[in-house]
């Protein structure tokens, strides 16, 4: 699959066509028929076990996502007017898989951004670095010297970097993706009870209103 740009990307598609037109990009999974219900099993599975949600008193979602992942950098123009959309009883979340050791680093650039309270400032930056400029952020030399070509205070991010809050944040993203069970990405997960299969707002609407009626 050849790498897209988020230019390539502008074009809107969300919902059911948004599902439909990301599978046609080689995306994992397939989309669901128009008008189709979705299926246990088939497009969502239910965990055995609950996991505890963060988000009292809403509807939690979560995207399961890598900066490296082809798949998820291309999933971002359309997920984040997804997730514009959503209604005030839900509360959506990124967690970044911690799968290996070259991923941990990765999710460590997500939490160093949250712990600065940049992730809406550099988290599409982030992947454009690594998609559009072809630059990946594997070691914090890496990370200092975007944060550098950012315009940020290098040393408060190296500070944040290095931060026991963000190893522990790493140690909890760990955590939720053993209870989640996930094995891909990116992935969403509902309420600590379900995860999608197939590819994935319609599926995760459905999901979203089957919580809201206690189903």
């Amino acid at each position: 699959m050849r790498n897209l740009t988020r230019r390539d990307l502008t074009v809107q598609i969300s919902g059911l066509a948004g599902a439909a037109a990301l599978a046609s990009l080689g995306l994992p999974g397939r989309a669901l028929a128009q008008g189709a219900t979705p299926v246990e099993g088939k497009d969502y599975n239910k965990l055995a076990k609950p996991v505890a949600t963060d988000s009292p008193g809403k509807i939690e979602v979560i995207e399961f996502f890598w900066y490296s992942c082809p798949h998820c950098n291309d999933l971002e123009p359309t997920l984040e007017p997804w997730v514009a959309r959503l209604p005030p009883d839900v509360r959506f979340r990124r967690i970044p898989v911690t799968f290996d050791a070259l991923k941990t680093t990765h999710a460590q650039i997500y939490y160093t951004w949250e712990a600065l309270g940049l992730v809406d400032q550099m988290h599409v930056k982030t992947f454009n670095r690594f998609w559009i400029q072809h630059k990946a952020i594997n070691r914090e030399a890496d990370m200092l010297d975007f944060a550098k070509e950012s315009g940020l205070d290098v040393a408060k991010v190296k500070a944040a970097w290095d931060s026991f809050g963000v190893q522990t944040r790493l140690r909890q993203a760990n955590q939720l993706m053993t209870d989640y069970q996930i094995d891909h990405m990116p992935q969403l997960a509902v309420q600590g009870r379900f995860t999608t299969i197939v590819w994935p707002f319609p599926v995760t609407d459905y999901l979203i209103d089957k919580v809201r009626k206690g189903g």
